[in-house]
């Protein structure tokens, strides 16, 4: 086993979890080690909830994300979301759709197909997800969400020939789900700007991703039910100093999952948003109680994918 581990050492990777949990060196651009995010924003409504509940609690996000993808929102809703974006200075992440999930295809309902849900199947899906990101573009958003590697490579593809803006940021969802050091910085090399690791990964094979990989890692401190439902509040503090830079992401144990959303949801999504600030109240306030000295970023900071001006065509 030794020389395994020496070989894969020589490759640059460490030869095993780090069970010594090392504090990480990596910062986001501007020296902050950590950005919180909401994610689970499905429209525009919801996002206003977002942003009452945060002046409420005295709470500062950096980035909401949204799981229902761009192709369930009308372009009024998505004009909506990059205005809301734009004046409040936060990243707007959109999910890239169609996928598995929202097809024909029955594997996903099985207990051993539901990994296969969120990939991308077929060349048609893969160009229908490039459209979907085109028009995104058009309205001014400049962050994605994707859950599939052959979509990544190809927007990184886009990106380089300029068929895309340069500074869309790829954000790579949770349930693309590699685990280790070795997968994820492949993922990285394929164009990911931050990776949403499995929830469940302890304190030491996080500092061993990070050990790996330089991007910013994004983790759920709670975690909805159906992808784990772990409530880590009080393992914030470490992440931050083994795994930054992270973005710290506040889901919701004991809540439905509702996607695909739309106005018949539109209630329970409002709901689900204002508890989640909440909960990111109760986090954040602990985080400052024992960790008041890490640091974090100024909204719009560098790096988060704000949206632009709507591009006229």
């Amino acid at each position: 086993m030794e020389q395994t581990r020496n070989f894969i050492e020589k490759l640059g990777f460490p030869s095993g979890d780090c069970n010594d949990l090392p504090t990480s060196t990596k910062t986001f651009p501007d020296g902050a080690q950590y950005r919180v995010e909401i994610p689970s924003v499905e429209g525009p409504a919801s996002f206003e909830a977002v942003i009452e509940s945060c002046e409420k609690y005295e709470v500062d996000i950096h980035r909401v994300s949204q799981g229902s993808g761009i192709m369930l929102l009308t372009d009024d809703e998505l004009q909506q979301m990059a205005e809301i974006g734009r004046r409040e200075n936060l990243e707007v992440s959109l999910f890239v759709g169609p996928r598995g999930s929202w097809d024909i295809t029955p594997m996903q309902h099985a207990s051993a197909g539901k990994i296969a849900g969120l990939r991308s199947q077929g060349m048609d899906q893969l160009v229908y997800g490039i459209e979907d990101i085109k028009r995104a573009c058009k309205f001014g958003i400049r962050s994605i969400l994707v859950a599939d590697e052959g979509l990544l490579w190809l927007v990184n593809e886009f990106k380089k020939a300029g068929e895309l803006p340069e500074d869309l940021v790829v954000k790579i969802s949770v349930q693309m789900a590699q685990s280790n050091p070795v997968s994820i910085r492949l993922i990285e090399e394929a164009g990911a700007d931050t990776y949403n690791v499995p929830t469940d990964l302890t304190l030491a094979r996080l500092a061993a991703i990070r050990q790996a990989i330089d991007i910013p890692i994004d983790i759920y401190v709670e975690a909805p039910d159906d992808i784990g439902g772990y409530i880590r509040h009080y393992d914030i503090p470490e992440i931050i100093r083994v795994a930054a830079p992270v973005y710290i992401k506040f889901g919701l144990r004991n809540s439905p999952n509702i996607y695909p959303s739309g106005t018949h949801l539109e209630s329970t999504s409002i709901a689900l948003c204002k508890e989640r600030v909440r909960r990111a109240k109760i986090g954040l306030d602990l985080l400052k109680r024992y960790a008041p000295h890490l640091k974090t970023s100024e909204k719009g900071a560098k790096g988060l994918g704000v949206p632009v001006a709507e591009v006229t065509v």
